[in-house]
């Protein structure tokens, strides 16, 4: 079965470097196994990578132990829904690319909030009106 994006679509590839996905596979899939729900794709900014290591999801420094490279602002990421959703609450959430973001976002973050942030426009504009 194919994951699907919050559009309906089939999940878009989110990033490739560096390389994002719990699965570390470039897409925001999910299963199971990914207990934090890494299914927002984000292009990251300085703002919010200043505001995840605030609340002690550091996604900047590099850790070579475990292949992460860490972030710079433009890059693009997949991050777990609630610490996105609590970006947008205090005012510095990331733009989102919808056709990234796993539909099982949607069960943390609603559409309404993820339209406002997204900087993808998909074929049908009117799941963005």
């Amino acid at each position: 079965m194919t994951d699907r994006n919050v559009l309906g679509g089939p999940l878009e590839e989110c990033g490739t470097d560096p390389l994002t996905g719990f699965y570390r596979d470039g897409c925001c899939s999910t299963g199971p196994e990914d207990l934090g729900s890494h299914t927002v794709c984000t292009v990251a900014t300085a703002e919010f990578l200043e505001h995840q290591a605030s609340i002690g999801n550091d996604l900047s420094t590099p850790r070579p132990e475990n292949n992460f490279p860490g972030l710079q602002p433009g890059d693009r990421w997949c991050v777990v829904a609630v610490r996105w959703l609590h970006a947008h609450e205090d005012g510095v959430a990331a733009p989102v690319v919808l056709a990234a973001t796993h539909e099982n976002a949607l069960e943390v973050v609603s559409m309404e909030i993820l339209r406002k942030y997204a900087v993808d426009v998909p074929d049908d504009v009117s799941d963005l009106l």
